[in-house]
């Protein structure tokens, strides 16, 4: 692998308490936004609050702005478009409550046939999503990032010690937190998309993490006299160059996404920019000092 750095000396460990602190406010956040998804009082998709998805076919090809334009015009609000310019189709979702579903695609249908008169059109689908349909998506949702991080547990605790396992879950959590937190911040739009981006980030933050434990437990094998801080660090220094590498390859490719990818892939790009950046964050400063502070109190650790 390229070293872009070398031989660095970096006390990575020695700054783990201002790391806690940070990392302690953006899960409190975190954690704040799960209660206000599991009530329903966030920003949420049509996924989780309900709503109606239309696709309509044209004849003749439509601007997806000239659209959105003309929704805007009729006070159409919390709507969404997705353009499929191959077939010449355009998805609209709408996000409304259950007593307004099924008026929703009257009036969307109405004002198109109203704005674009020599356009012709015809219904491909109509799907209705009602508010109960999207409270189970919620809890379906959050079973699968939980069965994702306990499937984590249980491959970390195999592949190295429970007290590694306790840092790379701890590390993964703290991630899917710290990015539900920054989107409930921008007040962007939760929804499946985002789900998807929450468990793709925990993959990558748990290859990276690994990454970082097997190079400790290589050198805590070799260095048995010397204090198991200063061999984490030295471990985190020598991985240092591979993990700026491989963070850099995927920020920039999730940053090319967001700004070239358009409209549909925005928030899971944009999800995915700060979930590297979080990600490689908490592999070096959450999951690392968690094992070290883990060890110091386990009663075998000065044998």
């Amino acid at each position: 692998m390229l070293e872009i750095i070398k031989n660095t000396k970096i006390d990575f460990l020695g700054k783990r308490k201002f790391a806690f602190i940070f990392s302690g406010i953006l899960s409190i956040i975190g954690l704040f936004t799960v209660v206000q998804i599991a009530n329903g009082r966030a920003n949420l998709g049509i996924d989780f609050a309900g709503g109606t998805a239309i696709q309509l076919k044209f004849e003749k090809p439509v601007s997806i702005h000239d659209l959105r334009k003309a929704l805007e015009e009729a006070n159409v609000r919390d709507f969404d478009l997705q353009e499929l310019p191959a077939v010449q189709k355009i998805l609209i979702r709408v996000k409304k409550s259950e007593h307004q579903l099924g008026k929703v695609s009257d009036v969307i249908t109405g004002i198109i046939s109203q704005k674009f008169p020599d356009n012709r059109y015809v219904v491909d689908s109509t799907t209705e999503i009602g508010p109960k349909v999207g409270g189970k998506l919620r809890k379906d949702a959050a079973q699968a990032i939980l069965m994702a991080t306990l499937g984590i547990l249980i491959y970390i605790a195999v592949r190295f010690k429970f007290d590694f396992a306790v840092g790379a879950t701890v590390a993964t959590f703290h991630d899917v937190l710290a990015v539900l937190a920054v989107f409930f911040l921008l007040g962007r739009e939760i929804n499946l998309i985002l789900v998807t981006a929450l468990l793709t980030i925990a993959g990558y933050s748990l290859t990276d993490t690994v990454v970082v434990f097997d190079r400790i437990r290589e050198n805590l094998r070799t260095r048995l006299k010397e204090p198991v801080e200063a061999v984490m660090n030295l471990s985190i220094n020598e991985v240092l160059s591979r993990t700026i590498i491989t963070s850099l390859t995927v920020f920039m490719t999730s940053l090319a996404l967001f700004f070239f990818g358009g409209e549909v892939i925005h928030d899971f790009s944009l999800a995915m920019i700060f979930g590297v950046i979080i990600g490689t964050y908490s592999s070096v400063f959450v999951a690392s000092p968690i094992v070290l502070l883990w060890r110091e109190k386990r009663p075998f650790a000065k044998k």
